[in-house]
């Protein structure tokens, strides 16, 4: 993927957001004269690392090992992909950083970029210190552009994302939601929202994910295993 010519995410993290939906700039005054924005059309790609990683431990019930951690390269030759060969790909992955992993999560980080990834990241400080903000700053300055078609959001959190995608859709953008449809109920339930199963990109897996749930059980039953030890009980 081309390196964008606009501004990096950290540069866009503060820009406007309005309650409930994504801004697209402050209103045109009646005299101002409306330029048609010029550029290809842009297919965004915005991916919730805290919330990916959470809900792939979740379906796993443990520490993904390198077979079922998701390939980049598998997923921006699928953006490539779906932005065709006029439009423009952008793809930016969001991550907080916990103080003292940063010799753990530099590599990772490089390699993010190697590929063609921008990455946001941000200090955990805080419980509170998610990303979902900047992810829809980002969104939202983009939108103002002028040339935005498409925006990819890789996250199942519906509290979250769900209103503002749905503005997008209502502004005439196309919305894809690619996660886990065991944890991103809101996308694949969703009338105005496309969801596609993170499993279905091809290559992005090593290996097929040990998925069982109540959704997909096979006609003989299926057995569900713990996800924690039950002597996790005396430890609180």
């Amino acid at each position: 993927m081309s390196p964008s010519p606009a501004p990096s995410p950290a540069d866009l993290a503060h820009a406007a957001t309005v309650p409930g939906g994504i801004a697209g700039g402050a209103p045109e005054p009646d005299h101002a004269v409306i330029e048609v924005p010029q550029g290809p059309d842009r297919t965004l790609l915005v991916w919730d690392a805290p919330n990916m990683d959470m809900s792939l431990g979740s379906l796993l019930g443990a520490r993904p090992t390198s077979a079922f951690r998701p390939r980049f390269d598998a997923v921006g030759r699928w953006l490539l992909g779906l932005a065709g060969p006029e439009g423009l790909a952008e793809a930016t992955v969001f991550t907080n950083v916990v103080p003292g992993s940063t010799e753990i999560v530099r590599p990772w980080v490089e390699a993010l970029r190697n590929v063609g990834f921008a990455v946001f990241a941000k200090p955990k400080t805080a419980d509170d210190s998610d990303v979902d903000d900047d992810m829809l700053a980002h969104i939202a300055a983009r939108l103002a552009e002028g040339t935005l078609a498409h925006v990819v959001v890789a996250s199942g959190d519906g509290r979250a994302f769900r209103e503002p995608l749905e503005d997008l859709v209502e502004q005439g953008i196309r919305v894809t939601v690619i996660g886990f449809r065991e944890y991103a109920a809101f996308a694949v339930a969703s009338e105005v929202v496309t969801f596609l199963d993170l499993e279905e990109i091809e290559g992005v897996f090593r290996e097929p994910l040990p998925r069982v749930s109540l959704d997909t059980l096979p006609a003989g039953g299926a057995w569900l295993q713990p996800l924690r030890s039950l002597r996790s009980l005396l430890e609180r």
